[in-house]
């Protein structure tokens, strides 16, 4: 783990994704980053679910479009709790309504930097210099 990426160890992320490979590169990532996956989610229903019954994560990143169905719904309790989120998609902040612009979009396909770079924003951490 590079010593840039301090802040983000132990941090529990919930990430909620619905294509399994994506999903599987992302734990990968947060793994080496120092995070704890929570998660990860690939319906949305079930994301609704798990979010509801478990711990509050220290921060979710979530997919834009999960099997058709847009996460929106689910953001909103999220962040009814106060938990920052990162939006991961393709389409940029195109993709997003108006009112979502606020949280950093994790554009795909994205590196480790990017994930890291996208959860300092959302969680109101300096850039370090990298």
């Amino acid at each position: 783990m590079s010593e840039r990426d301090e802040q983000l160890a132990d941090l529990n992320v919930l990430v909620v994704e619905d294509e399994a490979l994506v999903a599987l590169n992302l734990e990968d990532m947060l793994a080496d980053l120092g995070c704890r996956v929570v998660g990860p989610v690939m319906r949305l229903a079930k994301a609704v679910e798990f979010f509801e019954s478990s711990p509050l994560p220290d921060i979710a990143i979530l997919d834009v479009n999960l099997g058709g169905e847009p996460v929106f719904g689910l953001a909103e309790r999220i962040s009814s709790k106060r938990v920052p989120i990162v939006f991961a998609t393709g389409y940029g902040k195109a993709g997003l309504p108006q009112e979502w612009h606020r949280w950093p979009i994790l554009q795909k396909p994205y590196t480790m930097d990017d994930v890291a770079s996208s959860m300092k924003s959302a969680l109101g951490l300096g850039a370090e210099a990298s």
